[in-house]
């Protein structure tokens, strides 16, 4: 079963630096999209990804369609040398963003996020319009949804000012 806030929770504890990005960023600025993963994207620095791969570790991750009998080893090691990871946990599907499509890096995002109490801790969320082109450059089918829910809560963030 998924998780979101116990993953979030051991993120935050352990001074990962990460931004929340995808379907549970929407969640976080109040939209009702439903989603059944966890995507963030992390600082890439020697550190961060130590603290990352100390987290996750314990819930086994694997790469999510990746044959079973081939071995994997999943450390800070494997995560320098890739960017983008998409992960079976036993906490649920979580994906590692180095970099995000139209927006960039850790740094960037962060300079495009806001941040919010989730289930007591303070994490950093993507702003509304930097999710809307992080999903526009993605270009998915998949992502239409995600949009349309973007675009009602931008309407709705204007109205009130």
């Amino acid at each position: 079963m998924f998780n979101l806030y116990e993953v979030v929770r051991m993120l935050s504890a352990a001074k990962v630096a990460f931004v929340i990005v995808g379907g549970i960023a929407i969640r976080g600025h109040g939209g009702n999209y439903i989603t059944e993963d966890l995507d963030i994207c992390y600082s890439r620095s020697r550190d961060n990804l130590k603290r990352l791969a100390d987290v996750l570790s314990p819930l086994n991750p694997r790469p999510r369609n990746f044959d079973d009998d081939l071995p994997f080893v999943f450390d800070w090691t494997t995560l320098q040398h890739g960017t983008n990871f998409t992960f079976y946990t036993d906490l649920g599907d979580v994906d590692l963003l180095g970099e995000v499509k139209g927006v960039g890096s850790y740094d960037d995002l962060l300079k495009e996020s806001l941040e919010i109490d989730l289930d007591g801790y303070k994490v950093n969320i993507l702003s509304i319009p930097s999710l809307i082109v992080s999903k526009k450059a993605a270009g998915r089918p998949k992502d239409e949804p995600g949009l349309k829910v973007l675009y009602a809560l931008l309407e709705a963030e204007s109205d009130e000012e």
